[in-house]
């Protein structure tokens, strides 16, 4: 005996109070909640287990429609398709569909949008949209993000791998992040067509074939005396804010967002917390002699929270200041970040001090990870000895021709 459908009746839909499931027929269940609203559901057996799947509230599904949807699932189930799954698959569709519709450049901006927190140079953060602008947008920019294929990405690449290889670089990994990201939002399918290796790596030159590597101009260790004595000559905040990078082998991001919380006069101790430091560790700094008087001095007259004040209340110096001490000085063939080697190539040159205690004083990662496993001391103590012979050697000059070493015991 065939089951019956069409068991209910509208004035029976709007009126029962009954709670529970009131069948319709054909798998269409009107079921009524505890709190009495009033919804649509098709219930089928699925390899023996009992399965449901909402079709709507009664309210905005009649009766007739759910008895419509109700169809189409019987329809489904005969040609052994799952109602469920199709629905899904459907709504991905539907999701891609309308994703062909955003281009690249709306999911660039979103991208840069929710990473754009995590970013702690400024000048990174500058550099994502200045080079998609300049040189992806005129060709791919307005495009749907699934059409982005191979083709797009080599035009946008080719014309710089050659000129600037190291832009183009950094602006191919862009492109890629972006398509990754799109895919997991679920803008796009399929590989991603800006992945270098097994695929752009086999279209393009590499890098180091066609370009050299260009370090940061330095400062040889043998003249840091006579610059340094320069350097204290001159006046302004800046000028004391590139001596104390230089006698911290800090970051320029580092001094600049020092801030007077961090530091412990006392203790001679500076803690950058962990959101400021490049690798996303908590770092501390002894402070030598020197370093602890220009500090002080900064102190007395301090006028805000951060150790070296801008031009501007509430804000610390620009990148730029201390690029524009060393230009004053005539020393406009160096940048503010080869100091940092100037003080490696002197440790590792000059004194005795093991390679972990110079890696740990500039805030380096060690490479082996079983040895970062097991270095967990910081080596503070020996590092303030580094640092204070540093400064010793940094406060007396060399004479012309003549390397001042520093024969510093093995600690």
């Amino acid at each position: 005996m065939a089951r019956k459908i069409g068991k209910l009746t509208s004035l029976t839909v709007s009126r029962t109070k009954k709670r529970g499931y009131l069948s319709d027929g054909g798998g269409l269940y009107l079921q009524v909640s505890p709190s009495g609203s009033r919804s649509w559901v098709f219930r089928f057996r699925d390899v023996g287990r009992l399965r449901e799947m909402g079709l709507g509230p009664t309210h905005t599904i009649s009766l007739a429609e759910a008895r419509d949807l109700a169809t189409e699932c019987r329809k489904l189930r005969l040609r052994g398709i799952d109602p469920i799954q199709a629905r899904r698959d459907g709504h991905a569709e539907a999701k891609l569909a309308a994703a062909k519709a955003l281009s690249f450049r709306q999911c660039a901006e979103a991208y840069i949008e929710a990473h754009k927190p995590s970013w702690k140079n400024p000048k990174h953060t500058a550099q994502w949209p200045s080079t998609l602008e300049a040189y992806v947008y005129p060709v791919f920019g307005d495009l749907p993000v699934q059409s982005v294929d191979v083709g797009l990405v080599l035009r946008a690449l080719e014309p710089i791998w050659r000129t600037k290889t190291e832009t183009a670089s950094r602006l191919r990994g862009r492109i890629e992040a972006v398509l990754d990201w799109a895919t997991a939002r679920g803008y796009r399918q399929g590989d991603n067509p800006a992945r270098w290796r097994g695929h752009l790596d086999k279209l393009l030159a590499k890098q180091s074939k066609i370009t050299r590597v260009n370090h940061h101009p330095t400062l040889s260790y043998a003249e840091a005396g006579a610059f340094m004595a320069q350097l204290r000559k001159q006046e302004g905040v800046s000028a004391r804010a590139l001596e104390f990078l230089i006698l911290t082998a800090a970051r320029t991001s580092e001094v600049l967002g020092a801030m007077w919380d961090e530091v412990d006069l006392e203790a001679g101790v500076w803690t950058i917390p962990a959101a400021r430091m490049k690798a996303g560790m908590e770092h501390r700094v002894p402070l030598s002699g020197r370093a602890l008087d220009i500090l002080q001095r900064l102190h007395a007259d301090q006028t805000g929270s951060y150790v070296f004040p801008g031009a501007k209340a509430g804000k610390p110096p620009s990148h730029q200041a201390m690029l524009q001490v060393l230009r004053r000085m005539g020393r406009g063939d160096l940048t503010v970040h080869g100091f940092r080697s100037t003080f490696r190539m002197w440790a590792a040159e000059q004194t005795n001090f093991p390679r972990e205690v110079a890696e740990q004083a500039l805030a380096h990662s060690l490479p082996d990870k079983v040895e970062a496993a097991y270095q967990r001391s910081d080596l503070f103590e020996k590092r303030r000895r580094l640092m204070e012979e540093w400064a010793r050697y940094c406060a007396t000059p060399a004479k012309a021709g003549e390397v001042v070493p520093i024969r510093g015991r093995r600690k």
